[in-house]
């Protein structure tokens, strides 16, 4: 073999092939992209991430690209809670008369029903600044001295579930409330009891409405001690002993 030919074979022996250096760079391109968009998104500035993306629509394949609309996630708020703390005073004002404005006209159709149905000395509705309250005599729902619910009124408490069905829901407390003539029976040791177990019963019936979350629904019991009458009297003590269905606003002042 001539020398000419043995340098010529050498020279081919040294060069060295560097094609893997274009898709190493394609690779590391990609990635810087990958960390811009993540740091964009972690800001969640929307304007900064489609400047970012038309950006790299015109490095990686002309502007046509998957990145052209971008879709950023946002907080979602829940529809039945109203956030006050970024409004303006005036814009809190709006909020809460919208509010009053929805509780108006909920106790305007139980106002309605109480009318339509001969039910004025036995109910009655007020909307104060805890929310829209409803009261509920006893002897409207029970047998003196039972937590049981007449029969015969289950149909006013289905009618009122029907009423209190919202788009979106409220929190809605129930409440019991007795007179001060202390119980003893075998049923119950105390008024404590007494008005709980009231509570809890009525909520039951209200929630055989399918159309209402019990999730929003909670129950308490007064027993004696928040009269809304004097006590001394026959008159006093059968104000006393109620049931209260609170219906709470969606925005507190």
């Amino acid at each position: 073999m001539s020398m000419g030919k043995r340098r010529h074979k050498k020279h081919e022996h040294e060069h060295i092939d560097e094609s893997w250096l274009i898709p190493y760079a394609d690779l590391l391109t990609l990635l810087l992209a990958l960390f811009i968009v993540l740091f964009a998104s972690s800001q969640v500035d929307v304007e900064k991430l489609q400047k970012f993306s038309q950006t790299f629509n015109v490095i990686f394949d002309g502007g046509d690209g998957v990145m052209e609309q971008p879709t950023v996630s946002e907080p979602i708020i829940p529809e039945e809670e109203v956030p006050l703390d970024d409004l303006t005073d005036e814009e809190k004002m709006a909020e809460v008369e919208k509010d009053q404005e929805e509780l108006r006209e909920l106790q305007e159709r139980l106002q309605n029903y109480i009318n339509e149905n001969g039910l004025d000395s036995q109910f009655s509705t007020e909307l104060k600044s805890e929310g829209l309250l409803i009261t509920i005599r006893d002897q409207v729902l029970f047998p003196s001295g039972s937590a049981t619910v007449r029969k015969e009124d289950e149909v006013i408490a289905n009618e009122l579930a029907k009423l209190l069905v919202m788009d979106p829901p409220r929190e809605i407390v129930i409440s019991g409330h007795t007179d001060n003539v202390p119980i003893r029976n075998a049923q119950f040791d105390s008024n404590w009891e007494l008005s709980v177990i009231r509570a809890v019963s009525f909520m039951e019936i209200l929630l055989n409405n399918a159309s209402l979350d019990p999730t929003l629904f909670s129950a308490k019991g007064f027993g004696e001690f928040t009269p809304i009458a004097d006590n001394e009297s026959v008159e006093g003590r059968a104000q006393n002993r109620r049931v209260e269905v609170l219906v709470r606003p969606r925005v507190v002042e």
